[in-house]
């Protein structure tokens, strides 16, 4: 894995264009000079195309959109958010990171989904964590844990000892098993000691299609970032019983952690950032650094995230790239242990 230490905030991409004369002597013109000439080109001076591998209105999504509105105004050139979905984040991240031109006018919106959870779920994922020049991270998400709204369990405790005695009963979503929703479900089966293999994932498309599933009955739980389960569990549909972490959501400051609930070791979270393509300039990368923890520190962004339950978190290249390379290995020991490991 790369890793990064250039200097940050530069703003510039040099081209430098050196044509040299001959310095010998010729008989008919004489001794001729040396001619340099140096171009300096400012990035970025087109439009940008920010690549969300998955469908409009989800957390990676959204985080995009506000990032882009940001970073247009910052830069004075268009980010223009396009929507790639398919293969559980793959086709998005293909298209970004392989079939796109390293020149700093594409970047992936990138997250657990698409790096340390598909290669923790897969054996020959189609993106490598290899494929990706980390950028930067730019929020995080808390895990809620959903059921029904009239379900039977008052609280997550109650809901686990269920659980202990009648696993074959469980259903739960994710959109496969390189889902964060699949780490969620299995960290926590393995914290009460459930053999996941008796339990049963119900494939979906997302949160707007488990959610529902949950609200009608057809599956028992969703393990979703509480930003995804709060609008339909403010209208009681729902119900989010727990969350992961060692602190409560500040967002749901009166749902109770799993810890709290006598449930230990949750430590699955969502997040999301931004990615290029390998052979991207060193100098566009680092801008993009630069103007991102510039981002992530102006309160009136932090705020946007705030609005749909996303945590600003800020890491630079090097941490963001070390962090997913202790998660991939986590996650790929978690998921071969559970079984889960395709």
């Amino acid at each position: 894995m790369r890793k990064f230490r250039g200097k940050m905030g530069l703003g510039i991409l040099l081209a430098c264009t050196v044509a040299l004369g001959g310095c010998g002597q010729s008989a008919q013109t004489g001794t001729e000079g040396t001619e340099q000439t140096q171009t300096v080109e400012l990035y970025p001076t087109k439009q940008i195309e920010y690549v969300v591998p998955y469908s409009a209105g989800g957390g990676v999504d959204l985080v995009a959109r506000a990032a882009a509105d940001y970073l247009s105004k910052e830069w004075g050139q268009p980010i223009v958010v396009v929507n790639k979905a398919g293969g559980g984040g793959t086709v998005g991240a293909e298209y970004a990171l392989k079939q796109a031109r390293p020149d700093g006018y594409t970047v992936l919106a990138t997250n657990n989904s698409n790096t340390s959870m598909l290669a923790g779920g897969m054996t020959n994922p189609e993106i490598k964590i290899e494929d990706n020049t980390f950028v930067a991270k730019l929020g995080e998400g808390t895990l809620a844990f959903v059921v029904k709204g009239d379900a039977p369990w008052k609280d997550f405790r109650e809901f686990s000892e269920w659980v202990q005695q009648n696993p074959e009963q469980l259903t739960w979503t994710s959109v496969g098993p390189a889902g964060f929703s699949a780490f969620g479900v299995a960290e926590w089966l393995k914290a009460i000691g459930v053999d996941m293999q008796k339990t049963r994932m119900i494939v979906t498309k997302g949160a707007s299609d488990s959610l529902p599933k949950v609200a009608g009955g057809h599956a028992v739980l969703a393990v979703h970032t509480v930003g995804e389960a709060h609008a339909m569990a403010a209208s009681g549909k729902v119900r989010i019983i727990a969350v992961s972490g060692t602190a409560r959501s500040e967002f749901l400051p009166d749902v109770p952690t799993a810890q709290e609930q006598g449930v230990d070791g949750l430590t699955v979270k969502w997040w999301t950032g931004i990615s290029v393509p390998n052979g991207t300039p060193e100098s566009i990368r680092a801008q993009w650094e630069a103007a991102v923890k510039k981002m992530v520190n102006d309160s009136a962004f932090q705020q946007k995230l705030r609005e749909i339950q996303v945590e600003p978190v800020f890491a630079g290249s090097e941490d963001f790239t070390n962090e997913i390379n202790k998660e991939t290995e986590y996650y790929t020991k978690l998921a071969t242990e559970r079984g889960f490991r395709k």
